[in-house]
């Protein structure tokens, strides 16, 4: 059998990947799992007292794969070292993959083990770097051990917050550190904070509540700162067996009608699966009978939140029959159709619950259940779903705590013109106004602040530079007794609109409204600040200069708010989109798979690319019988107001025809087009969306979701294989070896293999790509080569002509025997074309002037190459498999 494999190893750091692993080092076969996995360390090469103290995080088995999957973390002196994570996958006692990094000479990089600072210290410290204000008083509740410690929520926190000490490894230094989370009281952020143990300083934090805000493609401009058998070879699905109960549910049907843009509500009766929800979908207590007649059950507590407190609102009943049938007029006020929106959420939450506990998202692997039915994992976490949530508009967020904990998914109603109500109450110029939003990437509240929002009077603001204007905020406001508790009035000026606020702040306001110094509206935007905690809109500059005038006569008294109430007519209700909570649950899918169910943290870093397998988990659970790889998909198009073949809310529609998106991994280095982290997520969807096809067009495609065979089925497989496979903190490169590693423990592994290595080195994952750290996004190789065929043999594997060129460009004949044409669809201008041999090696360049044909004469040897197009204007990049016989 073959072994291909590499370590790369200093005296920091030992890695080791493994892409074809058949390698028996002599274990026994009863040894247990921690075991084999020191053993198989120390014999590849790791120091015996580094891997001393390793602790199993979780584990799973795979029946796909028929191995266990393993996570475990390195420690020293009893404390876990910060996502030192190492993912073995152990089969018959022997490791048959691992991915991971674990630390060489433990003992020279630790600073200190003793910590001087209290755990209730460690978490006053974070609150303050958070910039978290009343804080309460601050004690411990539960005492695990005196390192380990649950303290109280403390008036900064949703939850109770767990603390334990670990270390952090920073600049080749293990910190002694406390590790603890915060739910924040906003419900948007959810904070997971590392402070020394020593210093008191923050080392670093992640966020578990991902945001999926829109950031393309809005209605307005963003400010600027200034059927064939598969490849499986066996069935892994289960067996059906009876259900115990049933419902009837009016929704959006799934993978059928996306949202109301694609069609009409249907009567689903009985849509629980009988593997994944073997008492239905309103059970807790695993016996015959529903416990719940509302939105809630064993996978999902689904309810209203229009006052955004986080807790459950209305439920809609369906009674003792289970029936779920409520109106639906997207023209009425959202109460109208309360019931509907929150019944389309449990329903599209339970069937996505469903259909990927399949492919082996199930309890041992960190899913979202309250009662695991004696079937392992921790149990208790099913998702808290919050409908029509008032707590911010024009998003969705899901916040991923580790197994046990609950998951916390927010639907938003999406308003496209970032409108919200601002009111003057007094004055000849009483009346409601149009503000904007800001559009800060990071860091800035979202509004609504509060149902009731903000009063308060306006101020405008005095600075000590009159130059060039002393009311633009752009040095320090001088009249802070006057500001402190009010709305900061700005006029826009020269220096960046985060720099303003973050000074109104300073001075004491409650909120900024920023007046546009040309006609017309302005959204601001720019970088944000993480300490930015008070709203900042903007108002056009007759209405704000209008007010700036009636200041001078005196009080202006307003109030500010989103305009969410239960008589809000809106653009669209986010529950009726079910690509957007699709998505969402796809971030609780992938964070509790990679570096398995107990470690939420490993997606973190600018390459990772959680928004990509959401984006990709949506549009496989809404693909249909008809579609084509070539055809345009947009993610989002209801919620923004778009129609069905809109762009959607990337920087460009999903499709493998490379006209429609021209992205490759070099793309991700673009920070102006391609935003972290879903533009760089973007681009990672578009790969998987290639691979799904690729494996469609060879073995069909089958609608059957949950037991099919289908090209689509086993693109589903293997991505859930590779997330449980695939390293902590991965980048791309790590992201592709997690998915062939997959299908390396698969049937039919070579094939599905070289089928892979076409698709990603298509997008420049080839075999050379190289993703440097995954920690960024411009330090990246990329590369459009294959194996060499001493490792993987792909000769004989080729795709079709049509199935690369997508109407972008074709070529004739291919094979052929080293002379072809080159053929476009138009008028392409000045191009280099480059052609690359299976080792990534340039073997012929050509600049040139492409029109309709281009001849192309070469003395290549016989072989497999890559051929690639890019135009001077950047009109086309295009990658394409050519043969020479």
């Amino acid at each position: 059998m073959k072994l291909n494999y590499f370590i790369v190893m200093n005296k920091n750091y030992f890695k080791l990947f493994i892409f074809i692993i058949g390698v028996h080092f002599g274990f026994a076969q009863n040894q247990d799992n921690v075991s084999v996995i020191k053993d198989y360390l120390v014999t590849s090469g790791m120091d015996q007292k580094d891997v001393s103290d390793l602790e199993i995080q979780s584990q799973s088995f795979s029946k796909s794969m028929n191995l266990t999957n393993v996570y475990v973390v390195q420690k020293y002196n009893g404390f876990p070292i910060k996502n030192t994570v190492g993912n073995f996958a152990i089969k018959d006692g022997k490791v048959v993959h691992f991915s991971g990094k674990l630390i060489n000479d433990l003992q020279s990089k630790i600073n200190t083990g003793t910590a001087q600072l209290s755990a209730t210290s460690a978490v006053q410290k974070a609150a303050i770097a958070l910039n978290i204000t009343d804080i309460g008083n601050i004690t411990i509740i539960n005492k695990s051990s005196a390192s380990k410690v649950m303290v109280s929520k403390s008036n900064i926190s949703v939850d109770e917050i767990p603390v334990e000490l670990i270390y952090e490894l920073r600049e080749d230094q293990l910190l002694l550190s406390w590790d603890l989370s915060i739910h924040a009281k906003d419900g948007e952020n959810w904070y997971s904070v590392r402070i020394d143990a020593n210093s008191g300083e923050m080392i670093s934090k992640d966020n578990w509540m991902t945001k999926c805000t829109f950031d393309h493609n809005t209605s307005i401009k963003k400010g600027v700162n200034n059927n064939k058998a598969n490849s499986f070879g066996f069935n892994t699905k289960s067996e059906s067996a009876p259900l115990l109960m049933d419902g009837t549910y009016n929704v959006f049907k799934i993978p059928a009608i996306e949202s109301p843009n694609h069609g009409s509500r249907t009567m689903e009766t009985n849509p629980a699966n009988a593997v994944a929800s073997p008492f239905g979908w309103h059970d807790t207590n695993g016996a015959a009978g529903a416990e719940f007649t509302t939105t809630q059950g064993n996978n999902v507590l689904a309810a209203d939140d229009l006052n955004g407190d986080n807790s459950p609102g209305n439920q809609p009943d369906g009674g003792a029959n289970l029936i779920f049938d409520y109106p639906f007029d997207p023209t009425a006020p959202i109460s109208a159709y309360q019931d509907a929106s929150i019944t389309n959420m449990f329903y599209v939450s339970n069937v996505t619950h469903d259909v990927w506990y399949q492919y082996g998202f199930d309890e041992e692997s960190g899913n979202f259940q309250v009662n695991n039915y004696g079937k392992g994992g921790v149990e208790g976490d099913e998702v808290l779903a919050d409908g029509q949530d008032g707590s911010g508009i024009n998003n969705a967020n899901f916040g991923t705590p580790p197994d046990g904990a609950n998951p916390r998914m927010q639907m938003f109603l999406w308003n496209p013109e970032n409108q919200f109500l601002f009111t003057v109450n007094n004055t000849p110029l009483a009346g409601s106004y149009r503000v904007l939003n800001n559009s800060f990437d990071n860091g800035s509240i979202e509004p609504p602040f509060a149902p009731a929002g903000i009063t308060a009077d306006l101020v405008l603001t005095v600075d000590d530079n009159a130059t060039p204007d002393p009311n633009d905020a752009c040095s320090v406001i001088t009249n802070t007794a006057e500001m402190n508790g009010n709305i900061a009035v700005v006029r826009r000026g020269e220096c960046n609109f985060d720099a303003k606020v973050l000074e109104a702040q300073r001075a004491g306001a409650v909120a900024l409204l920023l007046v546009n110094n040309v006609p017309g509206d302005i959204v601001m935007g720019g970088d944000g600040s993480n300490f930015i905690n008070i709203p900042a809109f903007s108002i056009n500059q007759a209405d704000g200069e209008a007010l700036v005038v009636q200041l001078a006569s005196g009080a202006v008294n307003v109030t500010l708010a989103s305009e969410i109430r239960e008589n809000w007519i809106v653009g669209a209700d986010g529950s009726f989109d079910n690509g957007i909570i699709v998505h969402e649950i796809g971030h609780g899918i992938s964070t509790r798979l990679t570096g398995g169910a107990s470690n939420s943290g490993c997606l973190r870093g600018d390459e990772q690319m959680g928004e990509g397998w959401s984006d990709w988990f949506a549009l496989m659970m809404t693909i249909q019988s008809g579609d084509t790889g070539a055809e345009a998909r947009g993610i989002g198009t209801y919620a923004i107001g778009q129609p069905t073949t809109g762009g959607g809310i990337r920087p460009f529609p999903y499709s493998t025809n490379t006209t429609t998106n021209p992205v490759d991994y070099a793309s991700i280095s673009d920070d102006t087009r391609f935003s972290i982290p879903h533009g760089v997520g973007s681009v990672w969807a578009s790969i998987l969306w290639d691979m799904t096809w690729a494996f469609i067009d060879r073995d069909g495609f089958d609608p059957d979701l949950y037991n099919g065979t289908g090209g689509n089925n086993l693109a589903m497989q293997l991505v859930i294989d590779g997330l449980k496979l695939q390293a902590c903190t991965p980048g791309f490169v790590d992201g592709r070896d997690g998915i062939l590693a997959a299908a390396d423990l698969l049937p039919n592994s070579d094939n599905n293999k070289c089928l892979i290595w076409s698709v990603f080195a298509k997008r420049g994952v080839g075999f050379s790509a190289d993703q440097g750290l995954s920690s960024s996004r411009a330090d990246q190789t990329p590369a459009f080569d294959l194996p060499p065929t001493s490792q993987l043999d792909c000769t004989d594997f080729t795709l079709g002509v049509d199935d690369v060129n997508e109407g972008v460009f074709q070529i004739y004949p291919n094979p052929s025997t080293g002379a072809f044409d080159i053929r476009v669809a138009e008028n392409v201008g000045n191009s280099t074309i480059s052609i690359f041999d299976i080792n990534g090696r340039v073997v012929y360049k050509d600049e040139t002037v492409l029109t309709s044909t281009h001849r192309i004469d070469t003395n290549l040897r016989s072989g497999i190459y890559l051929l690639r197009i890019e135009a001077e204007n950047g009109t086309a990049v295009s990658t394409s498999k050519i043969v020479i016989q």
